[in-house]
């Protein structure tokens, strides 16, 4: 036991020491001291003011301005990624205070909300403009007579002459109202609608007028910007013929129902050709006003998009910061801020020397006050981790975050976790095509560490060394099964069995005898295809699975027996490390023994048969199926052993704990006089506040009764869970064997390159997406479930709480 206690301690094997700290904290000082220990990032501060909404917080306003600038901020953002441009990131800028900050965020959001006001009123009118000489050009058409294409051919011609020339000062035609036409009593309304309602007004407009009407349209040359939606909307020309004052009326308003925008197209040409050359001096100068627009509100949001993280990150930091201050409370006298938290023990030093400098750089005269506190709260579990361990660190934490200082699965999935999913995947081919998937994660590691990933790939990512590990256990397994993409090989020397004569050169099922010594590694290559190789894969698979699980269930009742000398529990030791080592192994354990003495002396003794008659006739002669001298004794005594392990884990532990407890309190009915003020030195919800503790027999009870049923049970199931090691390797190596049998071979024996190519995509196929992604998932799964269940429950709790430092390293996005 001493050689035991003077062991060096892991850092993983148990969560690190926490200590719980009173920080007392000077008002002038209190902001820059939150911020150094954010810089530091190991003390957990604890809420001192639960009771409190947000709202009534001392340093609410400050939170709320902080949130105010990054609504300003993520507008900004949003300006920018309209804009198409990249962020950069220049050489770095003078710090400037929050005030100035404020100021200028307030001032780049005005600017760009005037910029985007005018930009939009500038678009509309461009757009109402661009429409317009559309319809002027589509509806002059269908004004002008068949027989006039030269006339109208003379006009488009002198419409593009007199764009670049002076023309004669007259009255703008766009500002007059174009006066109706009377001609023959028929009259038009132009205009522009969408595409996609064409049919539908042209159909209610027949049904309106009761077909009293002439229908034309056109399609738009050019496509306009939808302003509601930022994209090219393709538009159509039409111009509707009617007669009557009414039916103009009902037009129009069917235009404005359908949006349709309709321009007034004067009949002469002498007009149109005026007004078309006004349009397009307009259109000219609005261009250009937009471009110079767009120009100047690039220039700011590029200027912007330097400083945008840096604010970013400035305003995420204060607001984090006034949140940790909320959680502060300040002493009688409304000078100090008094706060509490956890920290690990290491971290003491560096927290002190944090605080000191902070109390230097502000000129305070009075210092910090940093002192250590006992606490009845059950303090934060933390691990230090690296990119190596913190995957199957994460993993445990999936399924519960360890109780402070228990025993951490962690350590000893680094192992177990890759190798037991090795060996219900095990081919060396396969294991091959999962080391490269391994080997180009961890190639492009910084490349893929400093950008943002989708969900799928940033899991694989964080499991790159999950993913190492179980592909160099699967090329481990592999070489032992012997099994490359299902193809066995002689890669340790020749098979140990030959023929008997030449007439079993081609039959591999019959005529085979053992000839020279064992094959030295792994499974010998001529079992592939004999007679006997499902059999005997089975019964070594089947067997081995039972083995492993064991061990493995043996490893975790071991740490339970860690545990409880940890914590100094010896009841726990007595009454539940002992009966469940002699329950287990008085079973199961002595079924493994049975295998092992099986395999080495190559007994033919059926232990189905031993297993059961344990049970039914222990007394009974064993037989042909005796392995060693004194079985039948052993099996008594281990069969009495384990009747007695099970009232062992039931019925001892309640009652001593009922004992203990009542002799601790035995003369604490009249408890010790005290006043009204005896915890007034107390913090309201101080971690320092004394708890009652309470007794329920009845609870201990059958809390005991529950764990004991559920392990004698689980020792069963348990093992029994352990054979899916066996069934998944068996139909890994199954579908391997037919993937390459019924589809790759069967393709090659055809005599035609075009059925080779199609069998060889379908084995590609096939492999990558069945066997390389559906099987590495199941059998991840599948040793998730092991290591959960079968493994954890003999000694892991799961009950505790992270260890949640406030750190400036740890604010995302989110915290916006």
């Amino acid at each position: 036991m001493e050689y035991i206690n003077n062991l060096p301690s892991m850092d993983l094997m148990r969560s690190e020491e926490m200590i719980f700290t009173q920080l007392i904290i000077p008002v002038e000082t209190a902001h820059r001291a939150v911020s150094y220990l954010g810089q530091l990032g190991l003390l957990q501060f604890r809420d001192l003011n639960e009771d409190k909404s947000p709202f009534q917080r001392t340093f609410v306003n400050q939170v709320k301005r902080c949130a105010e600038m990054s609504r300003k901020l993520r507008f900004l953002k949003d300006q920018i990624h309209k804009a198409g441009i990249t962020p950069s990131h220049p050489a770095s800028q003078p710090d400037i205070e929050l005030e100035e900050l404020e100021s200028r965020l307030a001032e780049h959001e005005h600017e760009l909300i005037e910029m985007n006001t005018n930009s939009e009123k500038l678009q509309q009118t461009y757009n109402e403009l661009l429409e317009f000489k559309m319809v002027l050009q589509k509806a002059g058409d269908f004004l002008v007579p068949s027989g006039n294409h030269s006339a109208v051919q003379e006009t488009e011609l002198d419409e593009n002459v007199c764009i670049n020339n002076d023309y004669v000062d007259t009255e703008s035609l766009l500002e007059q109202q174009p006066e109706p036409s009377n001609q023959s009593g028929v009259k038009f309304v132009s205009g522009i609608i969408c595409k996609s309602k064409v049919l539908s007004f042209e159909r209610i407009l027949f049904r309106t007028t009761r077909g009293n009407m002439l229908f034309n349209q056109a399609p738009a040359d050019d496509q306009i910007m939808d302003p509601a939606s930022n994209e090219m909307v393709e538009n159509t020309i039409f111009v509707v013929f009617f007669s009557g004052e009414q039916a103009r009326k009902k037009i129009l308003k069917i235009c404005e129902a359908f949006g349709a925008n309709c321009y007034p197209v004067p009949e002469e040409t002498t007009k149109r050709r005026q007004i078309t050359r006004e349009v397009l001096s307009r259109l000219s100068e609005l261009e250009t006003t937009l471009d110079a627009g767009l120009r100047h509100r690039d220039t700011a949001l590029t200027s912007i998009s330097f400083q945008l993280s840096r604010w970013t990150n400035m305003v995420r930091r204060e607001k984090a910061i006034y949140d940790t201050l909320n959680m502060l409370n300040f002493d009688v006298t409304k000078k100090c801020l008094v706060g509490e938290g956890w920290c690990p023990t290491f971290a003491k030093t560096k927290i002190q020397e944090a605080l000191q400098r902070a109390t230097f750089d502000s000129n305070s005269q009075v210092g910090i006050i940093f002192h250590v506190m006992d606490s009845v709260e059950l303090p934060p579990t933390y691990f230090r981790t690296n990119h190596f361990t913190n995957a199957y660190q994460e993993i445990v934490d999936a399924y519960g975050v360890a109780k402070y200082q228990e025993a951490n699965p962690a350590v000893y999935a680094v192992v177990t976790f890759p190798f037991l999913f090795a060996v219900m995947f095990g081919d060396w081919g396969h294991g091959i095509c999962l080391l490269l998937g391994a080997l180009f994660l961890l190639a492009r590691e910084k490349k893929f560490g400093s950008q943002k990933l989708g969900s799928f790939m940033e899991m694989l990512f964080g499991g790159r060394y999950v993913l190492l590990l179980m592909s160099l256990f699967s090329i481990y397994c592999g070489l032992i099964y012997n099994e490359f993409f299902s193809v066995p090989f002689h890669i340790f020397g020749s098979s140990a069995y030959n023929c008997r004569d030449a007439t079993c050169s081609d039959a591999r099922t019959v005529g085979l005898i053992k000839d020279r010594d064992t094959y030295p590694f792994g499974v010998d290559p001529s079992w592939r295809g004999s007679r006997s190789e499902l059999p005997f894969l089975n019964s070594l698979k089947m067997k081995m699975s039972i083995l492993f699980g064991l061990a493995q269930m043996n490893l975790g009742i071991i740490l339970s027996y860690f545990n409880a000398r940890y914590f100094n529990n010896s009841l726990d030791i007595k009454y539940q490390f002992v009966p469940q080592m002699i329950f287990l192994n008085s079973l199961f354990g002595y079924l493994s023994l049975l295998i092992i003495i099986k395999w080495c002396t190559g007994s033919q003794a059926d232990l189905y048969h031993v297993m059961i008659y344990m049970f039914l006739s222990p007394f009974e002669d064993l037989g042909d199926n005796k392995l060693f001298w004194g079985q039948g004794v052993l099996q008594v005594i281990l069969l009495f052993s384990a009747l007695v392990a099970a009232p062992w884990m039931l019925f001892p532990k309640p009652f001593i704990l009922k004992r203990l407890h009542t002799e601790r309190f035995q003369g604490r009915t009249y408890g010790v006089l005290g006043t009204s003020d005896m915890y007034n030195d107390e913090e309201p919800d101080s971690a320092r506040q004394p708890h009652e503790e309470e007794f329920n027999f009845s609870e201990v009870f059958v809390h005991q009764m529950i764990h004991a049923i559920e392990f004698i049970l689980g020792a069963v199931s348990n093992t029994a869970s352990y054979l899916r090691l066996w069934a998944l390797s068996l139909a890994h190596s199954e579908l391997s064997t037919v993937f390459y049998e019924k589809v790759l071979l069967l393709a090659w024996g055809y005599n035609n390159i075009i059925i080779r190519l199609v069998g060889l995509a379908v084995f590609a196929f096939a492999t990558s997406f069945i066997l390389l992604m559906m099987e590495t998932l199941s059998a991840f799964l599948h040793a998730l479930r092991l290591h959960w269940v079968e493994f954890q429950n003999k000694f892991y709790s799961g009950d505790g709480y992270k260890f949640r430092p406030f750190s400036f390293a740890a604010l995302t996005d989110d915290e916006d």
